[in-house]
């Protein structure tokens, strides 16, 4: 991966970190944590500028966020309800208080979800199904951006040839937000799966 990463960047400089970084929000197994600190040590190597590198990343940052959020816009409120009353221990229900949860928080949520993994790509999908004012959502997007790009760039500026050392020790936190998802997922199921023998036991109580 590092190898395609290093010829995109030697051959369009800073705008290649950008397309990348884009890439990256439609494909999140190409993680930002190894794009980023990649173009800031080959900023510090002088084959790009650091302001370039930092504007063209979050810039891509934002149209990938984009891209997402006009899916979710694409797919509306009705699509996400008749798929959603499809999935297995999955209840409308949910999705309608998933829905009020956005409403409320749902500022918050995009800027500060574009700080953790994972969780920074899907947050646009469910601020387009919701129609959060576009405005609202490109300057939320790109304050958040901006933030957690300049963190990876400067850090791959800082330390140089010993760049990676970010992914590994980012892929920690990653992996830990994966290891929350799954837990939630499986207290999720949990919770219906016992709604299920409940009710199925009170019916036959009758």
């Amino acid at each position: 991966m590092t190898e395609w990463l290093i010829d995109l960047m030697e051959m369009l400089g800073a705008p290649g970190a950008g397309i990348a970084i884009a890439l990256e929000n439609l494909f999140p197994p190409l993680p930002s944590e190894v794009i980023l600190p990649l173009a800031g040590f080959t900023a510090s190597q002088g084959e790009m500028n650091l302001v370039s590198a930092l504007l063209w990343t979050t810039a891509g940052s934002v149209i990938g966020a984009l891209a997402l959020y006009w899916v979710g816009a694409l797919l509306g409120r009705e699509r996400t309800l008749a798929l959603a009353a499809r999935i297995p221990l999955l209840k409308v229900s949910d999705i309608a208080k998933t829905e009020a949860w956005f409403l409320k928080h749902g500022r918050k949520t995009v800027f500060f979800g574009r700080m953790i993994p994972i969780f920074r790509s899907l947050i646009s999908v469910p601020a387009g199904v919701e129609r959060m004012p576009l405005g609202v959502f490109t300057l939320l997007t790109t304050a958040g951006s901006l933030i957690w790009n300049t963190i990876f760039v400067m850090a791959g500026w800082i330390l140089g040839e010993n760049w990676s050392l970010v992914e590994a020790y980012v892929g920690v936190g990653t992996n830990a937000v994966i290891a929350a998802v799954l837990l939630a997922v499986l207290v999720f199921v949990g919770v219906r799966l016992g709604e299920r023998r409940r009710g199925r036991h009170a019916v036959e109580a009758r």
